[in-house]
């Protein structure tokens, strides 16, 4: 378990990147709206901590206000942290350990990320992927390909968070699936939620029923392709 120095210390550098990723969006909202549910705090919390009325947020989120400033950024921020120390800091321990890249992470997934968003349509038409629930009209900043088989083998659950890189709003790529369940369960007992999830190897048609549910409810764009991964890797890699 981290100390809590170093948990504080670490708070504002996840401060930084909190903000730094908000304001770099294409869409501050909806950026805005997704770290918010990655520390599982409701807009009526933030507006209670902060002492406004719970519309701001909402406006905010949804684009009916113009996007907030830094100053406004940074106490939003600065409330989800302190609800989530009140919690336990469970979150932010949670973030700490992507950090640090050890030798099993790095035989199980290849981590890349991007100088600058891209649009999520771009990056489904590199991989040849079909779209099986939700949006490709939202922006990515990196991408994660895992080898679903040695991830179960390998990885324990605290080191799952390492395959976020510097950002969550990235396209985790599951290797060798054969249905997708195990890799969306995965991902909805995490605390962390990617920007998107495709599931290599396997037809859309084949894609399990409770995986497709899991995406709508944690409200992720669900994708498949049937290239192989060394086709997937070289598409990405001329982008």
């Amino acid at each position: 378990m981290m100390p809590g120095r170093e948990i504080s210390d670490f708070r504002g550098s996840l401060a930084e990147k909190i903000a730094g990723e908000i304001t770099l969006s294409q869409n501050p909202g909806e950026t805005l709206k997704k770290w918010r549910r990655n520390f599982g705090v409701t807009q009526t919390e933030v507006s209670n901590y902060l002492e406004i009325s719970p519309s701001v947020i909402s406006d905010y989120e949804s684009g009916r206000r113009r996007s907030p400033g830094i100053h406004i950024i940074s106490k939003i921020i600065d409330a989800l942290l302190a609800i989530d120390e009140l919690r336990g800091s469970c979150v932010a321990r949670a973030y700490a350990t992507t950090i640090c890249n050890g030798s099993i992470l790095d035989r199980v997934c290849c981590i890349c990320d991007y100088p600058e968003p891209i649009v999520l349509s771009e990056f489904v038409a590199a991989i040849e992927a079909a779209l099986i629930c939700g949006s490709t009209d939202v922006s990515i900043y990196g991408h994660t390909i895992i080898d679903s088989l040695k991830a179960i083998e390998e990885l324990l659950p605290d080191q799952f968070y390492k395959i976020y890189g510097r950002s969550t709003m990235r396209a985790l790529i599951f290797t060798g699936v054969t249905r997708g369940r195990s890799p969306m369960v995965a991902v909805r007992v995490s605390t962390l939620k990617p920007g998107a999830v495709v599931l290599q190897g396997i037809d859309p048609s084949r894609v399990d029923d409770v995986a497709i549910r899991i995406a709508e409810v944690e409200h992720i764009p669900l994708l498949a392709t049937t290239i192989s991964v060394e086709k997937v890797l070289s598409s990405l890699n001329q982008r």
